[in-house]
């Protein structure tokens, strides 16, 4: 049975600094023994769940990561007439069944680390807080209604990047979506970027800036990788085809258009990736990125970055047969397949996921 969905781009970015690491610089890596510029998987995955095209598709399938929800009670709380030290009590208790708190000294309604909560889980913590002020009574600390974490939920999110509970280990959702950071296909090193600020109520008689600064910046073409488990991407969708079908056709969308949103006022970094390749098969799962261990160092780098990735393919499968069942390409260069073709693509195969699992 077709198990794993693959998902390979290759996006060029001019001017950027999409991700920056503690000194304000563009993140790194050398491969190859060559520095690349570099995008983390985290910052990927941010872009893609915040962006407008994954609202659009999953709205109302999304979680919220939060520190904060403890302090969202405890006002509700408040604005309910429930005195103060009951509030900030009960808010503690209902957040300690999501996440680990007790050895927080200050403000114990923020919570040390972020913790993701599906759309179900707060609509429950929103009905028993209702249920508490209307009442206004406290409930025990036993209480069934306190049970509010759910194995089974419809958070698109969730179910794509996982979440873990270290003290509830068997409500863990293990992620179905991985996501590799990209990386530069050539040599590429972050440039210093003086620049200056005039004041423009200066007198004639003054000269020089009001500010000066340095930023970094970098370019390149970047290839990208994702893998999806299907029938784990179903599994934590509790079955429900619709939903696995959009979840995987705006992951699609969101890697292909969506970039982070690091500097982008000072930079306007978009870009849509030129080159998609599709692969779906029960076989153990590949990067490409073999392709580029050796930098691509010619000036037509966009089309040999292209030729690059699918001599590796084909290496690989001849090497070791074949290393999927079936595949789509989408090529601006030489204007083959489109988005849409990926996106049905994948819906294809999903769907032969969620038949087989069913029969």
């Amino acid at each position: 049975m077709t198990r794993f969905l693959q998902l390979h781009f290759l996006t060029s970015f001019a001017a950027s600094n999409l991700n920056r690491d503690d000194s304000g610089s563009p993140k790194n890596i050398r491969i190859g023994n060559t520095k690349r510029l570099r995008i983390s998987s985290q910052s990927l995955k941010r872009a893609w769940r915040t962006s407008d095209t994954f609202q659009q598709a999953l709205g109302g399938n999304i979680g919220t990561r939060t520190r904060r929800l403890g302090i969202k009670i405890y006002e509700d709380l408040i604005a309910g007439g429930i005195d103060e030290k009951n509030a900030e009590e009960i808010a503690i208790k209902i957040v300690g069944v999501f996440t680990d708190n007790e050895d927080k000294k200050e403000n114990k309604l923020e919570t040390k680390q972020l913790f993701h909560i599906s759309p179900q889980e707060l609509q429950s913590v929103n009905a028993l807080v209702a249920e508490i002020c209307a009442s206004k009574a406290t409930p025990k600390n036993d209480d069934e209604r306190y049970k509010l974490l759910r194995k089974e939920h419809t958070a698109a999110d969730i179910a794509a990047f996982g979440r873990m509970f270290a003290s509830n280990p068997e409500k863990n959702s293990d992620a179905a979506v991985q996501v590799a950071h990209a990386f530069t296909v050539h040599p590429a090193t972050e440039e210093d970027d003086y620049f200056t600020a005039v004041d423009d109520l200066k007198s004639k008689e003054q000269s020089g800036s009001g500010f000066l600064g340095v930023a970094y910046l970098g370019a390149g073409v970047y290839y990208s990788y994702i893998c999806v488990d299907m029938p784990l991407l179903l599994e934590n969708l509790g079955g429900n085809l619709d939903l696995a079908e959009r979840t995987i056709t705006a992951l699609i969308e969101c890697a292909s258009t969506v970039a982070p949103t690091g500097k982008q006022n000072s930079h306007a970094s978009r870009a849509y990736a030129h080159y998609i390749l599709a692969e779906a098969g029960h076989q153990v799962p590949r990067q490409l990125s073999l392709a580029f261990v050796q930098p691509i160092t010619s000036a037509t780098v966009v089309e040999d970055s292209i030729k690059a990735l699918e001599t590796t393919e084909g290496a690989f499968e001849k090497m070791y047969g074949a290393c999927r069942n079936a595949f789509a390409r989408a090529n601006f260069v030489q204007q083959e397949g489109s988005l849409n073709e990926i996106k049905n693509f994948a819906q294809e195969h999903i769907r032969a996921v969620h038949g087989a699992t069913k029969g």
